[in-house]
């Protein structure tokens, strides 16, 4: 599908991979941090997909009973347990795990979906919005979508951010905002007017690479395993009836096989990576220096 969409479109490899990285859009973005630009692909799926999530917790808790559970409640009951084994082992404030706990859990559940997307044919989704756009009268090589929203840059920060601001607010809940902010000038290197400054600083940035790098982290290897995807499409679509045609053919099956079932661990380790890091910032705001 992914040379017959290129064929038909006249588009070379490099257009191909390109029109797949990029979002529907808003508008078109004046500069790299032009906030005014809404990715509607990123945002759609986003919602949708966190939706099917709250409603998946919400069965599984309706259906839950206290006899011999089913498959289902056995497999919500195992991820329930692990994330609050997990969340008490980091988060030590019991009133505070009531909120953590779910948080957390929500978190996993959430970007675990997100990053399955990236397990449907590249082409299938973009293909059938393209069929769509196109019997609406809209130009195909302008039908753009996305359907992986953590490798989307905005929604990767986005969850990173908003984790920050949840570690701000208990930093203050539990230090209260004097002690917080005694605590941004004294700490690490001490209590000393001369200190101040440097203690200052090295508290902005640790906010900043934690939410940086929590964020980047979920981004680069999602956006990485999409452009394999796309590459491999490439090589299946490069076929012909020739030797070479059939060997790429192939090549294509075994290396996307393999990598769909080794992309399922990277899915899975990077929303249990994220959830964890989400834990233990949240366990550090509770730490008193």
């Amino acid at each position: 599908m992914a040379a017959e969409n290129a064929a038909e479109h006249g588009q070379t490899a490099g257009e191909y991979i390109v029109h797949h990285l990029t979002h529907l859009q808003s508008s078109t973005p004046k500069g790299v941090a032009d906030l005014s630009v809404l990715n509607f692909d990123s945002l759609f799926f986003s919602i949708v997909l966190g939706v099917v999530a709250c409603w998946l917790m919400w069965l599984a808790a309706r259906k839950a009973t206290s006899g011999v559970p089913g498959r289902f409640q056995a497999a919500v009951e195992i991820l329930v347990e692990m994330v609050d084994q997990q969340a008490k082992g980091i988060v030590h404030n019991a009133q505070s795990r009531k909120f953590v706990g779910p948080l957390a859990l929500t978190i996993f559940i959430w970007i675990l979906m997100l990053n399955a997307m990236d397990l449907l044919p590249v082409d299938l989704l973009p293909y059938l919005w393209g069929q769509a756009y196109t019997a609406t009268g809209g130009d195909p090589h302008h039908a753009y979508l996305r359907v992986v929203p953590t490798a989307d840059l905005s929604v990767a920060m986005g969850f990173s951010v908003s984790v920050l601001l949840i570690c701000l607010y208990y930093n203050i809940k539990i230090k209260g905002l004097g002690g917080w902010v005694h605590e941004l000038f004294t700490a690490p290197f001490g209590n000393h007017w001369a200190l101040y400054p440097f203690n200052f600083a090295m508290q902005i940035i640790e906010f900043v690479a934690k939410t940086v790098s929590h964020g980047m982290r979920l981004f680069g290897n999602m956006y990485a395993g999409e452009l394999i995807f796309l590459l491999i499409a490439l090589m299946g679509g490069a076929w012909t009836l020739s030797a070479t045609g059939i060997l790429l053919a192939l090549g294509h099956i075994i290396a996307g096989t393999a990598w769909a079932i080794f992309h399922i661990l990277i899915i899975t380790l990077q929303a249990f990576v994220f959830m964890m890091l989400t834990l233990v910032y949240v366990g550090q705001a509770h730490d008193h220096h």
